[in-house]
């Protein structure tokens, strides 16, 4: 092994990488599926004398299964594979309805190969997983199915494709540049989405933010509303705003008495959230940074939807220092939502509610509601 040196590369030079053995890629090994793990894979432990985890796409906990390694070294704590070949199939496998979902493939979809029922289960089996570890919680979830889709199918509003010469398109590989060339995508909806929620119709620009699963704005909103149970004359707070789904609702609940403050770092969508929901006093601005210095306030009510790598310490901490009777939480990703509410418990909040949909079928994503109170 090369010995690197300690010398800091100058600005503009990258450090080389230091050598971890033999790659492994294409490696072939029989193995028995363990549970599956968040970002739509399965765990696989290679016996000694590899003695390696390897984090498995396209197979099922419990099945026989001949792993192909597509990422991996011989220096490296574990490898990334897909399940090539089949041996002892799991009950729940079921043909993936695209000709391009597999290994090698397109890396779009990660559970076309798993019944309906079945995804759903895996995904709360992730979840559960991840507030247990982080959290140190011990939560019953079940995930629930959502009007909008035909059998997992066709939910998409919004998709985007590699443009490819002659008009043709493609989508790319898992975890790679490559494309592959497709016809269609089995995910993309036949219709676009109409931007209307129950009596209220949003703006959103072409490229704004808005869930691209048909049914979710109205279910999401529903969740919202039922766990908060806003009343006339509250104080809410709507961070990772939007264009104002959760305030324009909490406006007609808090009414001319109350107060709706939105807070979205886009400033198109915070001008946007102003059209949707008038009457609320909207900021543009990184959540973080506009809590340090802005309304520093008691509030009631706090809504947080952020991206995908959660609220983190700075955001709830401030959160916190408002002191709200409740806050729920809409989170895309089960492992940041787990780290959050173990936060949010260091402060005296704690888990009362927690709803999970399956705003994303055929993939390992999952959408949660959670809902904090002070103990």
């Amino acid at each position: 092994m090369t010995r690197q040196s300690s010398r800091r590369p100058r600005h503009g030079q990258t450090r080389e990488k230091q050598s971890r053995g033999a790659s492994m890629v294409g490696q072939r090994f029989e193995a028995e599926v363990g549970p599956v793990a968040h970002g739509g894979h399965c765990i696989v432990r290679l016996p000694e004398p590899v003695s390696r985890v390897v984090f498995t796409r396209h197979a099922l906990p419990g099945e026989r299964v001949v792993v192909e390694i597509t990422e991996g070294t011989e220096g490296d704590r574990f490898w990334r594979g897909d399940a090539v070949e089949v041996l002892d199939a799991s009950p729940d496998r079921v043909p993936a309805p695209c000709p391009v979902a597999g290994p090698g493939l397109c890396g779009g979809c990660d559970f076309q190969h798993v019944t309906l029922k079945r995804q759903r289960a895996l995904k709360a089996d992730v979840v559960r997983e991840q507030l247990k570890r982080l959290a140190k919680l011990d939560v019953e979830v079940k995930v629930e199915a959502v009007p909008g889709d035909v059998g997992g199918l066709h939910w998409r509003t919004r998709q985007r494709y590699v443009e490819l010469p002659d008009g043709k398109r493609g989508m790319r590989k898992h975890r790679s540049h490559e494309v592959v060339e497709i016809d269609e995508c089995l995910l993309e909806a036949r219709e676009p989405s109409d931007h209307v929620v129950g009596p209220h119709a949003f703006i959103v620009e072409d490229d704004g933010f808005w869930q691209v699963h048909p049914g979710a704005p109205a279910v999401l909103v529903e969740t919202v509303m039922d766990m908060l149970q806003p009343q006339p004359g509250e104080r809410a707070l709507d961070l990772y705003a939007g264009v104002g789904l959760f305030a324009r609702f909490l406006l007609d609940a808090v009414g001319e008495t109350g107060r709706v403050v939105a807070i979205e770092s886009d400033p198109t969508a915070s001008q946007q959230s102003r059209a949707n929901a008038p009457g609320i006093k909207t900021t543009a601005g990184l959540v973080d940074r506009v809590l340090a210095h802005e309304y520093d306030e008691p509030f009631d009510l706090v809504v947080l939807d952020p991206t995908r790598e959660g609220a983190k310490r700075a955001v709830v901490e401030q959160v916190v220092d408002r002191a709200p009777r409740a806050v729920a939480y809409v989170a895309c990703d089960p492992a940041a939502l787990a780290r959050d509410v173990a936060i949010f418990a260091e402060h005296g909040y704690e888990l009362t509610q927690l709803r999970a949909f399956d705003l994303f079928p055929m993939t390992h994503h999952v959408e949660c509601v959670a809902l904090l109170t002070r103990r």
